[in-house]
């Protein structure tokens, strides 16, 4: 046996219903279209949302809110998972290869360091963006930060 002569089983295939072919084959006619309107048609493409005439939820529901194009999404890293980390790691220096290594931030995230949890150590911390808060907590503990 190889490819070449492979089939379905006997009685596993069946032809399909061929319809607009006269009135004897049953199928003639409105060829199961019904009577008159877009569908019974040919070309006849639903558009995307159409309701049947009624007014589409897309329409019916009002517009609302501002999306911003000058945006800068950030990912925010909290100041207890850095210290978390270099305990961990026994790190003197966080920066965003560490931040990215330890599954914190994605590839193409920008990271915002805030202020929440405390530093125990003094540490220089590289990130995109700080809370002043952060800034202070880590300034007062001893450590740097280094805007990218």
């Amino acid at each position: 046996m190889d490819l070449s002569n492979l089939q379905p089983a006997v009685g596993s295939v069946h032809a399909g219903k061929r319809i607009g072919r006269g009135p004897g084959s049953g199928k003639g006619g409105t060829s199961t279209r019904g009577h008159k309107g877009a569908k019974s048609r040919s070309g006849y493409k639903r558009k995307i949302g159409f309701e049947g005439g009624q007014m589409p939820l897309q329409r019916r529901l009002p517009k609302f809110g501002f999306k911003n194009i000058s945006r800068v999404e950030y990912k925010a890293v909290n100041l207890g998972d850095i210290n978390a980390l270099a305990e961990a790691k026994n790190l003197e220096k966080v920066g965003l290869d560490e931040l990215r290594a330890a599954g914190f931030v994605g590839r193409k995230q920008l990271v915002k360091v805030l202020g929440n949890g405390t530093v125990t150590r003094a540490l220089a911390v590289e990130a995109n963006a700080f809370s002043a808060s952060a800034q202070q907590a880590i300034e007062a503990a001893g450590g740097s930060i280094n805007k990218v």
